[in-house]
């Protein structure tokens, strides 16, 4: 506790302020992207409702995990007058892409980092080649198996996983059918570039990170990624996780700490402030717009 605590102390926080401001421009530009999906269905919501939806769904997803998304559909409905479920269905149409976005950059953690990862598995060096590849081909067995499975099945739970899949793939080519696909794209891959950027700004911070190797940040990027999609926003787990991945790169355990509670504070306190603001700046800008 006295080596996170002096992590703390003497960390760079100009770097956190620049981590911060790249999360900014990331929630701005997902703010941007949303008026591609809700314009060919009529509306055209002014920006800073978009944006203070948005932050105000965030700071939800905190409290309660995905009550975020029902509180954006219910804010842009009230304020712009987008009916529920259609603003509800754009959110959905948005995390698809979002979610092929995240299985691309774990799918990229793996190829640049495979020897490492399934050395830490299988805790063998020996045997970790050969065991890799047998690993990777009985994953991929099971997974056609198991698609093969999902399209014969009558099992409700499974014809549920069906319906899913199949939502997917219709939210992808909805994507790639809409007037503005390619403006669409550019700000899904802005998003994400964004949010790695976020992270990669505050291995500045500390001697101990400033120096990790691009496959190191992909890695612990995903990793912390994981931990806020299984938590209310990684509560406990994400500096745990992110600091598991960085000592697979010799990180002393506790400056992997630190950054990983770093990190996760600067991230936290960014959506408590604008997400609090935006519930008390929301109303008094529409009652003024309105007038």
């Amino acid at each position: 506790m006295a080596a996170i605590r002096n992590s703390f102390q003497t960390a760079n926080y100009w770097w956190v302020g620049l981590s911060l401001l790249l999360g900014l421009l990331s929630n701005m530009s997902r703010a941007y992207r949303w008026e591609f999906m809700l314009s060919p269905l009529g509306y055209k919501p002014r920006f800073l409702n978009s944006l203070m939806s948005i932050l105000i769904a965030y700071l939800l997803n905190m409290i309660i995990p995905r009550a975020g998304e029902i509180a954006r559909a219910t804010t842009i409905s009230k304020y712009e007058k987008v009916p529920f479920e259609k603003a509800f269905g754009t959110i959905v149409s948005e995390r698809v892409a979002d979610v092929i976005i995240l299985l691309g950059i774990i799918l990229l953690a793996f190829i640049l980092q495979t020897e490492l990862i399934s050395g830490y598995l299988f805790k063998d060096d020996s045997s970790s080649s050969s065991v890799k590849w047998i690993f990777l081909l009985v994953m991929g067995a099971f997974g056609l198996l198991f698609l093969k499975l999902l399209r014969k099945t009558s099992n409700p739970f499974l014809m549920k996983i069906q319906k899913f899949v199949y939502g997917l793939f219709q939210g992808v080519l909805s994507i790639f059918r809409m007037k503005k696909k390619w403006a669409f794209l550019f700000h899904t891959l802005f998003i994400w570039s964004m949010y790695i950027l976020m992270y990669y700004a505050i291995t500045f911070a500390l001697p101990e990170t400033k120096n990790l190797p691009f496959s190191a940040i992909v890695v612990s990027f995903v990793v912390g990624s994981l931990s806020i999609a299984l938590t209310n926003g990684g509560l406990g787990t994400f500096p745990v996780f992110v600091a598991s991945a960085l000592t697979l790169y010799q990180v002393p355990e506790s400056a992997a700490l630190a950054f990983g509670w770093i990190a996760w504070t600067a991230q936290t306190l960014m959506i408590i402030v604008l997400g609090g603001l935006s519930f008390i700046i929301l109303p008094v800008y529409n009652r003024k717009a309105e007038t």
